[in-house]
């Protein structure tokens, strides 16, 4: 059972501040008075400010942007508290040359804190330990001072820290010895993304991994959980699988459209064109698709393909495509294994025949790898005749290929994480042949200095955002630092 530790009190901060520590943005604080290390309070939200300066010129701009929807209307009654914090060190400066380097590293302009100087003479540094409350508590707003009384003691635990002791451990010695951002032009991105967060979750997950990267919250990047837009994907084969018996309370007719609808549903997920005009039913093409390529699909829903099944797609897709349907791809989809006479008449009609089983494992690879199936490559892998063995040998050289950029990641991971614990100065950025190097003492089989490049661009483009580039007028000299994690099972 965790510690619990008991508030009276809370300490009274700028709405755009608080909010900053929430977000591990910051880890300190800018009290009027010095705080005593070791004291422990909540953190009360102000929504007014003491600051001369306008919020404009006193907060960084990319911040004013992102803490906009949080700040409590001065009219309100009542403030919310969603955290508390523990002072573990508290600094005095009045150097005026060092208040670029804390601008750097904080939310506050240099104007702002020179401001400040210039009116209270010295700036208080309080270094906060911030940790979440389990429930947010409502109070009464309380009238301006550093410190207020709470209304009812407050029991809390140190169970949901903001940061992690050795992330918290970095910031801090980061700060006491003001050294600059490693990498400033990460906060830019992340401060361009943060708004899209809200509501992209492509763009969550980068903004999430980001902070994650800069040390603005724990050093475990988030894990991606199912969408839940995704759960028809489970019910592919089942709808295929389906017994046509009535006992199940659904006629021949209504199965078959059933599975019809899901396969449509799959083809087009996987990135194909399916064309609206071509339906099921009697007479009709259940599925043709025109890009990338052409491609006309029979769906046979139940326990087995019948032996007929060839002969239906030659003649109704004959029938509707005319000339076209010989440069088609075709495909038949369906449960059960093929008999040896439905796989003779595929094979002279040059049909494609795939399990319902294998359907459904080639979508839950696009769900879980969404750039990693290539319709284009796949197109060679449907040959006449029964083929899930030959979509399961796509789906696995798929795989190896994403098995290696991940190991291009972790390497370039692994890298930072050593540069990071030695006491030597760095930009944290390697070059083409520093990650080959270590990529070939660990891995197998060898890659050379042009092949990891080629891997490195393709990682660092904006469209995948694995990692960063520092581009130079040579090739070799471009540097790569680490954004995200690629997770493979």
């Amino acid at each position: 059972m965790s510690n619990l530790i008991l508030l009276n009190t809370a300490l009274c901060l700028p709405s755009r501040d608080v909010e900053a520590l929430l977000q591990g943005r910051i880890i300190i604080a800018l009290p009027r008075t010095f705080i005593h290390p070791g004291r422990s309070f909540a953190l009360y939200p102000s929504a007014t400010s003491i600051n001369v300066l306008p919020d404009e010129q006193y907060y960084k701009s990319n911040l004013l942007t992102i803490t906009q929807k949080v700040i409590t209307p001065i009219s309100s009654e009542t403030v919310w508290i969603q955290s508390w914090g523990k002072c573990e060190l508290c600094q005095m400066l009045n150097n005026l040359e060092s208040l670029k380097a804390l601008s750097q590293l904080n939310i506050w302009t240099t104007k702002g804190l020179q401001e400040i100087l210039l009116q209270r003479k010295h700036i208080f540094l309080a270094y906060l330990r911030v940790y979440l409350l389990s429930q947010p508590i409502e109070i009464p707003v309380n009238p301006q001072s550093q410190f207020i009384g709470l209304p009812d003691p407050l029991t809390v635990s140190v169970d949901l820290p903001v940061l992690n002791d050795r992330t918290f451990a970095q910031r801090k010695r980061q700060l006491e010895k003001l050294e600059p951002p490693l990498h400033p032009e990460l906060e830019e991105l992340q401060s361009a993304i943060a708004s899209l967060s809200i509501s992209q979750p492509a763009a969550k997950q980068l903004d999430d991994d980001i902070k994650a990267f800069l040390g603005w919250s724990s050093d475990k990047l988030i894990i991606k959980q199912p969408d839940p837009n995704l759960a028809w994907i489970n019910d592919i084969a089942k709808l295929g699988d389906r017994s046509i018996e009535q006992d199940e309370g659904k006629s021949n007719y209504q199965a078959g459209t059933d599975f019809e609808i899901i396969a449509r549903r799959s083809l087009d997920f996987l990135g194909f064109r399916v064309e609206e005009n071509y339906k099921g039913g009697a007479g009709g093409l259940d599925l043709f698709c025109s890009q990338p390529y052409p491609l006309v699909c029979e769906c046979k829903a139940g326990k087995s393909i019948p032996d007929r099944a060839v002969e239906e797609l030659d003649r109704i897709g004959r029938r509707h495509l005319k000339e076209n349907y010989l440069q088609a791809v075709r495909l038949i989809i369906g449960p059960g294994k093929p008999t040896k006479n439905l796989k003779e008449s595929a094979e002279i009609s040059k049909i494609s025949i795939i399990n319902v089983m294998t359907l459904q494992k080639l979508v839950e690879f696009k769900a879980k790898y969404p750039g990693a199936i290539n319709l284009v490559e796949l197109q060679q892998y449907l040959e006449p005749g029964q083929i899930d063995y030959r979509i399961d040998e796509y789906i696995d050289k798929a795989e190896r290929k994403i098995k290696l950029r991940s190991q291009i990641i972790t390497v370039v991971k692994e890298l930072f994480e050593q540069d990071s614990e030695s006491s030597k100065a760095t930009h944290q950025s390697f070059t083409v042949t520093e990650i080959r190097v270590h990529y070939n003492v660990t891995h197998n089989p060898k890659l050379t200095d042009e092949a990891v490049h080629d891997l490195l661009i393709e990682l660092s483009s904006p469209l995948t955002g694995y990692l960063g580039r520092i581009k130079s007028s040579d090739w070799k000299s471009d540097r790569f630092y680490f954004l995200r994690d690629l997770p493979v099972n």
